[in-house]
């Protein structure tokens, strides 16, 4: 079989809402009908691609490779007719036929409508069965229902053998919608294939959200910590999540030493696999002596916005017998949240002690730990 996929893409997708048809608009980075011929190009099969677009969108999918543009017509079956006729003499035996606006169409499914054609099955096409309730209705109320048995939501590609399908084109009745009818109408049988629920057409706006979450895919979810340390020296206050505490000493370091900046920045690169602050600011350059840790833990976020990562929340432990942190606790909470760009409420910072244990029992500096959550969807 010589296989070639007809994508129609004429309509003007009013009910999509949007200043142009939905199957220029973006979804999840992309054209919707990019993602439409993406999944297409990933099965070695399908060796053309006609696109039929309206008359006024030609230059849409200008210097794209590997398609061909035909102008569409008034009605549906009317588009088809001219993706057809841009086949005729080209050795095609069969086509599958798909609606742009099925952008979450999946390689895979597209390769089975592929193996279902054959000699013994001149169409194809997938569908879903209907589950839910069926009524009929009249001016708001339920005047009826109807029985779900045998009934089938139809979807695309819908494949056929080329010529068979061509020539039930040519005798179609008016209105026809799709192209399963025209052939059912010709008298030519089509073979039910299993659908997929994430098949969906984009109609309406809402249907731009479902279809970005699955164009998507699942959400990466990380998880990153920070732990520092800072030893108490000469100096009158110390840099606390950018804030200046008053205090009689303050803390040591190669930059403003606010080790709880620098702990959210750590917990912020290690969720992303990145390292930690050491390895994007060598505390051997000497342009980051006495640096405020705004900067490292701005370019931490900023990093993390790069690589598609939304940061969920920070959760930040300051471990000190001196200063008190209570009273500072709300003032380092919006200075992180201005600095990352999170909602307040999703910023903690906390203090413990440590019951005079250890080196920060003894006031000799200050120790900080931090979760950071990212997510990349």
């Amino acid at each position: 079989m010589s296989i070639a996929a007809i994508i129609v893409a004429a309509g003007r997708g009013t009910r999509a809402g949007g200043e142009r048809p939905k199957q220029w608009q973006n979804v999840a980075g992309k054209r919707v009908i990019d993602w439409t011929l993406a999944a297409f190009r990933a099965v070695p099969e399908v060796e053309r691609i006609v696109v039929v677009v309206h008359p006024d969108d030609t230059g849409e999918l200008g210097g794209e490779t590997g398609i061909t543009v035909t102008e569409g017509a008034a009605t549906r079956a009317g588009s088809v007719c001219n993706g057809l006729a841009a086949l005729e003499g080209v050795g095609v035996t069969h086509v599958l036929i798909h609606d742009a606006a099925r952008c979450c169409v999946s390689p895979d499914q597209i390769a089975e409508v592929i193996a279902a054609l054959g000699p013994d099955c001149p169409a194809a096409a997938p569908a879903l069965p209907v589950s839910d309730a069926l009524w009929l209705g009249e001016d708001g109320l339920v005047t009826g229902t109807q029985t779900r048995a045998g009934l089938y939501r139809a979807q695309t590609p819908q494949g056929f053998a080329r010529d068979v399908i061509a020539a039930a084109h040519a005798t179609a009745p008016e209105g026809a919608a799709d192209d399963v009818e025209v052939a059912r109408a010709a008298g030519i049988p089509v073979r039910i294939l299993p659908g997929r629920e994430s098949n969906l057409k984009i109609t309406t706006p809402e249907d731009f959200a479902r279809a970005e979450t699955i164009l998507r895919g699942p959400m990466d979810i990380r998880t990153g910590t920070g732990f520092d340390v800072h030893r108490f020296g000469p100096g009158d206050h110390v840099m606390l999540c950018g804030v200046a505490v008053p205090h009689d000493r303050g803390l040591q370091g190669h930059s403003d030493a606010d080790v709880g900046l620098h702990t959210l920045a750590d917990a912020i690169y290690g969720a992303m696999a990145e390292g930690d602050i050491g390895r994007h600011f060598p505390p051997s350059d000497p342009q980051w002596k006495g640096a405020e840790s705004h900067v490292f833990l701005s370019h931490a976020a900023s990093l993390a916005a790069e690589k598609g990562f939304r940061i969920t929340n920070v959760d930040l432990t300051l471990i000190c017998e001196t200063p008190k942190i209570g009273p500072h606790a709300a003032a380092m909470q919006a200075r992180v949240s201005e600095i990352t760009g999170l909602e307040v409420d999703r910023v903690s910072v906390k203090a413990t002690t440590t019951e005079r244990l250890g080196f920060t029992g003894r006031g000799e500096g200050i120790a900080a730990q931090a979760v950071a959550t990212l997510v990349r969807t």
